[in-house]
């Protein structure tokens, strides 16, 4: 059975997933490439923790909490920079050096004798694993690398170390739960009931299957010409790129790290998502692309018509999960059925019915 309608509203049990889902989670700051300076840096802002990551003197990142030590201020202010040789906060200009130890205050401030070795900023747990940079708040879960294990050969060979950032960060809020949001991501199921172009350029071939930390969903553009344009003109340019593997050519491949991480890796460019969760009935979506540095007019010309094509598909997407979101709140529905072929479904309820005991009520449990 899938889960119970409630934990998709709840607030109750929202905050329970704060604490015995989030705290221990791999959060995705970017790409290695994203901060490739000395001082470059990477900021997120989730469920009340402030991170940023920074590119020290030495070549190395570190990722550190985003909160000044003396009046708590944030110290990095946008989602992707550039800070020099050192942090300096905009509250009270209180700096910091590239490896987080405490710089200094401004001396007519009056702080004479301060410590500063008790002073440096916080740091947070962090993991490099395929060219990307993961932070965690709370030990508990096993590394990125392990988790992402069962798919380790296949991700080594697209190369995603050697990626860079093909624009900015997109923010796009939704009126839905987290899960609701993953929960449509691994699905199957509605391919071919709730995505024509999706269905015409995959031509049935669409699979999913579920291991224990990640699952992973994929399908091989067909030859078969398309009659709208634009799929038509992105399949033409797939045969034109010889610099890349012929399995991979055509493939489309999706994966999805427990709990609100997924990669969306396609021969023309790779992009992850995060479903940040803010409430219980609200979910920030954000994503970036990254490519393989190649200018060629085919790769460009690929790499717009799949936004066109997959723009589709996020609206097709949003009209069902935020339809969804309005169903969990209705008096006449508590659980459905999962079919045996739902295995990323399953697997998911799994997980959380066992982190979250509350998560076995079919009804939230009396305040």
């Amino acid at each position: 059975m899938s889960l119970p309608a409630w934990l998709y509203t709840d607030p109750r049990f929202f905050e329970l997933e704060r604490e015995k889902v989030f705290r221990q989670a791999w959060h995705i700051m970017g790409h290695i490439n994203d901060a490739p300076n000395t001082g470059d840096y990477l900021t997120l802002d989730i469920l009340g923790e402030r991170v940023v990551t920074v590119r020290g003197e030495d070549g190395k990142l570190r990722s550190f909490h985003n909160v000044c030590r003396h009046r708590a201020g944030k110290i990095a202010t946008e989602a992707r920079g550039a800070c020099g040789h050192r942090l300096v906060c905009p509250y009270h200009a209180w700096s910091y050096k590239l490896d987080g130890s405490f710089a200094g205050a401004p001396k007519w401030q009056g702080f004479d004798g301060l410590d500063a070795k008790g002073l440096g900023l916080k740091p947070v747990d962090q993991e490099i694993a395929f060219g990307f940079i993961f932070v965690r708040f709370a030990q508990g879960l096993p590394s990125v690398a392990e988790m992402m294990a069962p798919y380790a050969d296949e991700l080594a060979a697209f190369e995603l170390e050697k990626l860079v950032p093909n624009g900015r960060v997109t923010l796009r809020p939704r009126p839905v739960n987290w899960k609701n949001v993953g929960d449509n991501y691994s699905d199957g199921m509605h391919i071919p009931v709730a995505h024509p172009g999706l269905s015409r350029l995959l031509a049935g071939t669409y699979k999913i299957e579920a291991k224990e930390w990640i699952d992973k969903m994929w399908g091989e553009i067909t030859e078969t010409p398309s009659n709208h344009w634009p799929e038509r003109q992105y399949q033409k340019l797939l045969g034109t790129f010889d610099h890349i593997p012929a399995e991979r050519r055509r493939l489309w491949a999706y994966y999805k790290l427990w709990p609100n991480v997924a990669f969306d890796i396609y021969p023309d460019q790779v992009d992850f998502m995060q479903f940040i969760p803010v409430s219980a009935g609200q979910t920030m979506i954000r994503e970036i692309a990254y490519v393989h540095p190649n200018a060629s007019r085919e790769m460009n010309a690929a790499r717009y018509l799949n936004w066109r094509i997959n723009r589709q598909v996020n609206a097709e997407d949003t009209v069902l999960i935020e339809g969804v979101q309005q169903g969990m709140e209705s008096s006449s529905y508590t659980t459905g059925p999962l079919s045996e072929s739902e295995v990323c479904l399953i697997s998911f309820g799994n997980r959380m019915r066992s982190l979250i005991p509350e998560a076995n009520l079919d009804a939230a449990p009396a305040a």
